[in-house]
């Protein structure tokens, strides 16, 4: 289907986010951009081919942490303050970057306490109903708030393809600490149950199918999907 898998090695697996990379005729669809901790174009020629559209799901550091070296940067309006002027409370690094989530260093002196994304502001904002066409291929915006205020999702209609970010995954999933969001997380679950997915690639661990993503969405709404609860997994 032409989409690539991209993740950071020496990162604790339950911690780094899935990058997604998607071919087009035209252009490339590049879903998320990791820590950043090393510099991610460089690292991987996919990324060089052609001009590339970079999404952020959200704006928590471990999604939006290499945005800096992209031309074009795409996000949801909610959260594009946060891009232009990150800090290790609004991009959430201060809750989880630390030294035990690394097995390397990625550069002499590094120090993770220290951590913190670079700013880079999107040069597009999108919303529902947006369309992001590669020329062969065309994927819709989705707009769930929830695990963080501008969260988006991609849905290409044409294959039933559906990048969630943190949306949806199959493991802990947790709502952001703004008012509402619980309520909205909620809500939006329930939006996303009735796209007609064939696979879902989430923003952490492995895809699931439409089917498996339905029921991952009835867990969440039954709180059996939040972090510390017997029934995660």
């Amino acid at each position: 289907e032409d989409v690539t898998l991209i993740w950071e090695t020496h990162i604790d697996p339950g911690v780094r986010c899935n990058m997604w990379h998607i071919r087009g005729r035209d252009r490339d669809l590049l879903v998320d951009t990791g820590f950043g901790v090393a510099p991610l174009r460089k690292s991987v020629a996919l990324l060089t081919e052609k001009e590339v559209l970079c999404v952020a799901s959200h704006s928590h550091f471990d999604h939006v942490g290499a945005h800096d070296e992209f031309e074009h940067r795409i996000m949801h309006g909610a959260e594009a303050h946060i891009m232009e002027a990150p800090t290790r409370a609004n991009t959430l690094a201060d809750n989880y970057v630390d030294w035990p989530i690394f097995n390397a260093l990625p550069y002499a002196g590094f120090d993770p306490k220290t951590y913190n994304v670079r700013p880079a502001a999107p040069t597009q904002l999108v919303d529902e109903g947006d369309l992001l066409d590669l020329g062969d291929r065309t994927f819709r915006v989705l707009h769930f708030p929830g695990h963080s205020p501008g969260g988006i999702g991609l849905f290409e209609d044409a294959t039933g393809l559906f990048f969630s970010g943190d949306q949806i995954y199959d493991g802990d999933l947790f709502a952001d600490g703004y008012e509402r969001a619980d309520e909205e997380y909620i809500e939006s679950m329930e939006k996303l149950k009735e796209l007609p997915v064939t696979t879902c690639h989430g923003g952490h661990y492995g895809s699931v199918t439409g089917a498996r993503m339905v029921e991952l969405a009835d867990e969440y709404i039954a709180g059996q999907r939040k972090p510390g609860c017997p029934a995660d997994g």
